[in-house]
């Protein structure tokens, strides 16, 4: 067995299947077994999924036990060469095993591998390649430092922001929505630590393996989408109150003594610095709000979404934003073009249109174009476009904030 992919499920059963769809194609020419655990979703996921992924192995929890629970049941059972670690909001172009496994053989340091995420916006996600939570990167994360400073060495730390998510490097923390490690370094380190509520699981797990010796990779060369992504509220206090207690954990579990009172002293400082600009910008947008309301401004929105794909493909999304009551007006449709090796071409009435109508919403349907030429278009786009993708014979739409079935 070449490859085990581990995949915790709670109540997101439409994501699963465009994920489980791209992972099938991602495993064809390799021997490839798939772990779905799912943590008691209440969303039917059962029955949407089981009977169409015969050859998928899954598990049914009566209770949530948690992500680094879920991953470990999995992992007890796997036998593959390489553990890859995937959130089921992710798609996967069609050459990821490969480019992932091709890397790992020229490179034997490497213990892990994560690679370029890109939000339902087709933005790089920061989390893609981080830097260990030290008192001080911590504290610059979570004070806004590193925003105001997103390439500094020095306050970009946390996120890596001086590397060029361009290229190829070696980094400290991997993200836990894909992460890609040897089984032999996991008969080293083990897997998650089961102490992790949220936020810290992949953290530790990354320290792990540099202790043991090797190296964690951020491969470039390999985007995916990440859907979700964009969609956690890290601005909250509640993610700051999260995030702390995962942090706080990791200081007393690696760094101890002096260290871990420091960096709780350095946390607990931030998370009311950002009590207070975000009191701030609750205010702002108050005011804000309260102005559009006395001055309002008449604006004309194209609600319809812009459907790329074939014509069978069309007709299937128009077929489910019907079904589900979700279109308000016919999509317009832009019909893939083709070169001379079969590739896709440049969608140059998909940027007119984008830059013509006021709605931004970019319905990709995979008949007639690969999961890998989707997310190369989606990096393409301008900024806040809203990506959705449908793959070839689902009955489901998905995108960062909405899921729609025609089921």
């Amino acid at each position: 067995m070449e490859m085990s992919v581990i995949i915790v499920n709670y109540n997101v059963k439409y994501f699963l299947e465009q994920c489980l769809l791209s992972v099938i194609k991602a495993a064809k020419g390799l021997t490839v077994e798939i772990f779905i655990v799912d943590n008691a979703s209440t969303d039917g996921s059962r029955e949407w999924l089981e009977e169409k992924f015969p050859d998928v192995k899954f598990t049914w929890n009566k209770h949530n036990p948690g992500f680094a629970k879920a991953n470990n049941k999995a992992l007890d059972q796997a036998s593959g060469d390489y553990i890859l670690f995937l959130n089921p909001d992710t798609i996967l172009p069609e050459d990821c095993f490969q480019k992932c496994i091709q890397y790992f053989n020229h490179h034997p340091e490497a213990g892990a591998l994560g690679v370029c995420m890109l939000d339902g916006s087709g933005k790089f996600l920061k989390e893609s390649k981080r830097g260990f939570p030290t008192p001080m990167a911590a504290f610059y994360k979570l004070t806004g430092l590193s925003t105001l400073f997103p390439r500094s060495p020095v306050f970009s730390r946390y996120h890596m922001g001086h590397l060029d998510p361009a290229n190829n490097h070696e980094t400290d923390v991997l993200a836990g929505a894909f992460m890609m490690v040897r089984k032999k370094v996991l008969d080293i380190t083990g897997g998650f630590d089961e102490s992790f509520f949220m936020y810290g699981e992949d953290i530790d797990l990354s320290y792990r393996i540099q202790q043991a010796g090797y190296k964690n990779i951020y491969l470039a060369e390999c985007p995916i989408l990440h859907f979700k992504g964009e969609s956690t509220r890290k601005g909250t206090l509640n993610y700051v109150r999260l995030f702390y207690g995962a942090m706080a954990i990791f200081a007393r579990k690696h760094y101890g003594g002096m260290s871990s009172g420091i960096f709780s002293f350095c946390i607990h400082l931030a998370i009311w610095i950002r009590a207070f600009f975000s009191a701030i910008g609750h205010l702002i947008r108050f005011i804000l709000k309260s102005f559009r309301q006395l001055f309002p401004v008449k604006i004309t929105y194209h609600t319809a979404p812009i459907v790329v794909g074939n014509p069978e493909g069309f007709q299937r999304i128009t077929d489910i934003l019907r079904q589900s009551s979700r279109m308000k007006s016919d999509p317009l449709f832009i019909p893939i073009s083709l070169d001379q090796n079969g590739s896709t071409g440049p969608f140059k009435d998909l940027h007119s249109l984008l830059k013509k109508f006021s709605g931004k919403e970019i319905i990709f349907c995979e008949n007639g174009l690969s999961f890998k030429d989707i997310i190369q278009h989606c990096r393409t786009l301008p900024p806040d476009t809203q990506i959705r993708i449908c793959a070839h014979n689902s009955r489901s739409i998905v995108g960062s904030d909405m899921t729609i079935s025609g089921d």
